[in-house]
């Protein structure tokens, strides 16, 4: 069986924003990021689960950070000069952030490309990739949003 084809006969693509956490390259589909935010304030929160960073006020909106260090229990570094990366993200009826290391470009993928996830990801890291997409240089693991904000889910498997 080839490739997917759409009715027109067009190879199907899917376009993802890049960013990093730690070694991991990974993507989240353009139409779910509502914006990058850099340098920007985060307030913690006391007693707050550990994978929330804090707390961003977006134009007067409050919008929780999950940091994804902590969700794919990757050890936190200093960052140096270097501030993460915020990724806002549209979850319906409210907003979401996601704090990164650095963020990279808008990639376009051929869905013929896409795997399960590596048998190399294991517990929590595996729970929360959707699949891959193997690149000429790389391997571009697919972010499942919705169980990364799953906090409730993650204290239950730890």
């Amino acid at each position: 069986m080839g490739p997917p084809i759409s009715d027109t006969g067009v190879m199907m693509t899917r376009q993802f924003c890049t960013f990093f956490v730690g070694e991991l390259f990974l993507g989240i589909e353009v139409e779910r990021i509502q914006e990058v935010l850099r340098d920007w304030t985060i307030t913690p929160v006391p007693m707050a689960d550990s994978a929330i960073r804090g707390l961003i006020n977006l134009r007067g909106q409050i919008v929780t950070a999950v940091d994804l260090r902590t969700r794919f229990r990757i050890p936190d570094y200093d960052r140096g000069e270097s501030a993460p990366v915020i990724l806002v993200l549209d979850g319906g009826n409210q907003l979401l952030s996601l704090v990164v290391d650095r963020s990279g470009d808008v990639l376009e993928v051929e869905d013929d490309c896409f795997e399960e996830p590596p048998d190399t990801l294991k517990n929590e890291s595996r729970r929360l990739i959707l699949g891959a997409y193997k690149l000429e240089h790389n391997l571009l693991l697919v972010l499942d949003v919705d169980h990364a904000f799953n906090l409730d889910a993650a204290t239950e498997e730890a």
